[in-house]
């Protein structure tokens, strides 16, 4: 049912502007109603092939990480690599480029993996939850933005035997699962919240943290593997010349594995740190930010199965599907789109269903109509002020007066002296008026007080 038929023209009380305005309405309704839900994310996460891959808003960061990944790599293998797979010889030597090359691949796919997956976002909710019948915590409160209740800020759930506070989350609209967290840089509440990285670009959650976890520990492998061979690579080169220093074989024959050498040894103490911090939590099933949560609060992790059992949830069990369908389609005549959706111009006029206006009071056309008029009102005050500065006019003065300059003090004596005359015939007018409405009402008629005059 289309927009313009709701309105006969017998029983509509609405003016044909309004009407003109909602037909309009209703025709880009139909325009956005082919946007899917990729692009109007509230979310400041950023897509590509058509909403198939997400990323979090600082996804140009990893072209820095696929940088200072592969550039490395690649001076090993063209320089380094095939000169010692021939000083070491076959079987083992053809082994040390395709291993490098390999792993560098590897770690390029899990990157990919962990940065262009939905992390587990939570969808968002449209309205605030009900009330439970059950929790007496909640408060009634008419002023609390058109809900009557105050919803109260944590709500206790059992987990394990223990109880765990699950917070309320204003932005999302909902109670977060328990292990799950907002994130200020993606602005999505997300399910096993860990972190976000600036160098995937991503926020680190349940449906991305093994993917995670298999690029840094690649990469601190991959790290260690060409540190390693490129000492392997020097003392060979030294023993080849003649047992010649360690310093002369970096100067003259091999600068590359010099260079390598310092550039893994700082990385892999970065990378390798945040490896074994890592196995730790997946050893104790813990988040990073339940990490330092906990810690600070003194308090026992709730989920901690074992060490068996919680490296089994992390790397074996199935990743759950995504809860977000980001290539679905939007349509603002649902009531719920425009709390959910970024709309554009639509979004205040979606959260009245494009398929009710029918029901529209004749307050609000009335209201309606009065501004419209009052905008009428508004543009005949902005032609007399064009008149009086000389932008406007009737007849054939108006290319004349085109050409003046508008009223200021630089208009010559007979401008200022004409000024002076209004101002002082409007001085003059008022006070009498004062006048007479003090011997009118008489002593208390004079300055009005402030009170008074704020209300008038």
């Amino acid at each position: 049912m289309k927009g313009r038929s709701l309105f006969k023209k017998s029983q509509s009380p609405l003016p044909r502007s309004y009407l003109s305005d909602t037909s309009s309405t209703a025709s880009s309704a139909g325009a956005v109603a082919t946007h899917r839900v990729y692009q109007v994310w509230r979310g400041k996460n950023r897509f590509l092939c058509g909403g198939r891959l997400i990323f979090g808003p600082d996804a140009s960061s990893i072209v820095l990480t696929v940088a200072l990944i592969m550039t490395p790599l690649a001076l090993f293998v063209a320089f380094v690599s095939f000169r010692l797979a021939d000083l070491i010889g076959k079987p083992l030597g053809p082994a040390v480029p395709a291993t490098a090359m390999a792993v560098g691949v590897f770690d390029v796919v899990v990157l990919v993996l962990t940065s262009g997956r939905d992390p587990g976002i939570i969808p968002r909710s449209p309205r605030p939850p009900e009330p439970e019948e059950t929790d007496t915590s909640s408060t009634f409160s008419p002023a609390t933005s058109g809900a009557p209740w105050s919803l109260p800020p944590t709500r206790d759930v059992y987990v394990n035997g223990t109880v765990v506070k699950v917070k309320y989350c204003h932005t999302c609209m909902l109670y977060r699962p328990p292990r799950c967290s907002h994130c200020s840089v993606c602005n999505n509440c997300v399910e096993r919240f860990d972190h976000h990285c600036p160098w995937v670009g991503q926020c680190i959650g349940k449906r991305n943290y093994r993917f995670f976890f298999l690029f840094i520990s690649s990469t601190t492998f991959l790290c260690l593997y060409v540190f390693s061979l490129c000492w392997v690579n020097l003392l060979l080169i030294s023993k080849q010349y003649g047992g010649i220093g360690l310093a002369r074989a970096v100067a003259e024959y091999s600068p590359v594995s010099g260079f390598l050498i310092v550039y893994t040894f700082v990385t892999a103490w970065f990378v390798g740190g945040l490896t074994a911090f890592h196995s730790y939590l997946v050893c104790t099933n813990q988040t990073t930010y339940e990490n330092f949560r906990y810690r600070y609060e003194g308090k026992s992790n709730p989920f901690n199965r074992g060490a068996a059992a919680n490296v089994s949830e992390i790397f074996f069990s199935p990743i759950p599907a995504s809860r977000n369908d980001f290539r679905a389609k939007v349509s603002p005549a649902d009531p719920d789109a425009a709390a959910l959706y970024y709309l554009g111009p639509l979004s205040s006029e979606s959260r009245i269903s494009f398929y009710t206006r029918g029901s529209l009071s004749f307050d609000m056309a009335k209201a309606s109509f009065d501004l419209n008029y009052s905008a009428k009102r508004t543009s005949v005050g902005s032609s007399d002020f064009g008149d009086i500065y000389g932008g406007g006019g009737g007849g054939g003065d108006r290319a004349s007066t085109a050409q003046q300059p508008r009223h200021s003090i630089f208009g010559g004596k007979d401008s200022i002296r004409k000024v002076e005359d209004e101002a002082d015939a409007v001085t003059a007018e008022l006070g009498k008026t004062m006048m007479q409405q003090q011997q009118q009402y008489g002593g208390a008629a004079g300055r009005p007080r402030g009170r008074e005059f704020e209300v008038v």
